[in-house]
């Protein structure tokens, strides 16, 4: 079992790893940075240090100061969380090269998986369903480039290899507009993740965003724990998420799963990860693989009983998985609203200082959160302040104990999205479950 890991993040997330650790036994290092000092987490762990100023760049992503703060404490292991360095495999490849041991999969899987044109080519070699599409870069030919948006199909999107988080992506409608979006979303890619490299695929025009989680480890052992609906989006960000999915029926759940765990053992993977696919007309496709813990992991721990945290540090200490598939079981269901620090209209970030906080309680009521009275939400990062769990035995009751964790908890001091969360939990169509991944902005007027 790893001795000490050092934190490499911040916020709730670096709470929920912690918390982990000490259930283990693992003793925690936290790195800050200068305005994060009173971060809860900082507080909690066995030491903590100081690795910069407030901006990212100096801080959290910066590969030598965390190597350095490793290696000052004596840690063993680095858990990444999710963001900043986690699915960055030079950062990987380092903590590897130095000594330590990274909490997620291998580097070279990150680059495999992290570069969308060879992920999808891996799954199409796995037998994973994918969106119809180039099925490599698209070159430099423009007759070659206009011949397969005709075989694909108009409407269809140009996306970057490297990209995430909705950047690198533009729909093209028609033929008139192809060569241009294809030289915009090149040089978009190229300013910001430093690769112009993309591809094309089908748009889909209404679908769902669902997504599997899998778990591996080191010795050729692969599960999945199901599958979560992220289809609450805006600018595609994600707002809800909830597990299982609704309608998706359990035949296609397991037969789908058991494909994606073969696609595990095929590549090596090893640790958490999570495969995205647009669901539309009862056919999945495959979108994309996030190499590390997801901001959503709650619903699925909720539904199965699971930590998936713990589990990463098993695996990462070289453990195998303790359960098969045949273990895993879901039980109930379970939503999760994230809680961020903004104007709940125009969804401007709102930092500042909490004057009164009281989470909400009750049965099957979690909320994963490092905010407390008196704390200031810094300006510097994501406004992710808290994640507002429920879970109940069916649908309609973790909905119901949504609503009731909604009107309960209080954050003053700051405006917050939560005003948005109680809209979307009182409106038909998502109570009757099944939106597409468009309904949340058109609901808006975005």
């Amino acid at each position: 079992m790893l001795d000490k890991v050092l934190i490499a993040n911040r916020g709730e997330i670096a709470l929920r790893i912690l918390r982990a650790c000490r259930e283990l036994g693992i003793k925690t290092v936290a790195v800050h940075s200068e305005p994060d000092r009173d971060l809860k987490h900082v507080r909690l762990a066995d030491e903590s240090v100081c690795i910069g100023p407030a901006p990212s760049a100096d801080s959290y992503l910066n590969i030598p100061a965390l190597i350095s703060a490793a290696e000052v404490t004596d840690a063993t292991g680095i858990h990444p969380g999710y963001g900043f360095l986690a699915e960055n495999a030079d950062f990987a490849e380092r903590v590897e090269s130095s000594g330590f041991t990274f909490i997620g999969p291998r580097p070279e899987t990150i680059r495999l998986m992290g570069d969308k044109v060879s992920a999808k080519r891996a799954m199409l070699e796995a037998g994973v369903p994918c969106v119809p599409g180039s099925d490599g870069p698209i070159g430099d030919d423009p007759d070659e480039t206009l011949r397969l948006a005709h075989d694909i199909g108009f409407p269809i999107i140009i996306k970057a290899a490297a990209g995430g988080g909705g950047r690198g992506m533009r729909v093209v409608h028609a033929e008139g507009g192809l060569l241009n979006a294809v030289a915009m979303t090149q040089a978009e890619a190229k300013a910001a993740f430093g690769d112009g490299t993309v591809y094309m695929e089908k748009f889909l025009g209404s679908p769902r965003h669902i997504e599997f989680q899998v778990m591996a480890d080191s010795h050729g052992n692969a599960i999945h724990l199901g599958e979560r609906d992220c289809s609450m989006q805006r600018r595609h960000q994600k707002v809800i998420e909830e597990a299982p999915a609704p309608g998706i029926p359990n035949e296609a759940r397991e037969r789908l799963g058991a494909r994606l765990a073969e696609a595990c053992r095929v590549i090596g993977y090893r640790g958490a990860g999570t495969f995205e696919f647009l669901y539309e007309n009862d056919e999945f496709y495959f979108i994309e693989m996030n190499t590390r813990v997801q901001v959503e992991h709650p619903v699925t721990e909720m539904v199965t009983g699971l930590d998936i945290v713990r589990l990463q540090l098993l695996v990462a200490s070289d453990e195998p998985l303790p359960l098969t598939q045949a273990d895993v079981k879901l039980s109930g269901h379970a939503v999760e609203c994230r809680i961020n620090a903004e104007d709940p209209q125009t969804f401007i970030p709102s930092p500042g200082t909490i004057t009164q906080y009281h989470a909400p309680g009750g049965p099957g009521v979690r909320v994963d959160s490092h905010i407390y009275n008196g704390y200031r939400v810094p300006p510097y990062y994501d406004s992710l302040i808290g994640k507002l769990i429920t879970h109940g035995e069916d649908r309609a009751t973790a909905l119901a104990r949504m609503r009731g964790a909604l009107q309960e908890i209080v954050i003053d001091g700051i405006k917050t999205n939560i005003e948005l969360h109680r809209n979307i939990l009182s409106d038909t169509a998502f109570i009757e479950g099944g939106a597409n991944i468009h309904y949340l902005e058109k609901k808006l007027g975005l």
